[in-house]
């Protein structure tokens, strides 16, 4: 869904819409979780860092709904084909490590 979301961030509306279906799914997992749990498949300390795990996804799937104008700059007619690509430097590296601050 995430994927599909930014290969149709052309349109706003249509990648906010996949982010949440993602949320969705995320949402439905965590429900699963809480069957696991409920039914002694997952340990409590299994459970405890799925669930943490559950939860950054959904800040994060959250924080890009929230901020989908960062992520679809350009018009629906644009041919994302013909943009120049961006190369990999250092300096994107490091940026991948500010990565959590993005989605705080």
């Amino acid at each position: 869904m995430i994927a599909e979301a930014w290969g149709r961030r052309r349109y706003k509306a249509v990648f906010v819409n996949k982010l949440d279906e993602a949320l969705g799914e995320a949402t439905e997992t965590q429900s699963w979780l809480d069957d696991a749990q409920d039914g002694q498949y997952l340990s409590n300390e299994k459970f405890n860092v799925l669930n943490a795990k559950y939860i950054s996804i959904g800040q994060m799937l959250s924080r890009m709904i929230d901020r989908a104008d960062d992520f679809c700059k350009h018009s629906p007619a644009t041919d994302y084909r013909a943009l120049p690509r961006v190369q990999e430097t250092e300096s994107t590296s490091e940026e991948w490590f500010n990565v959590e601050e993005f989605f705080a």
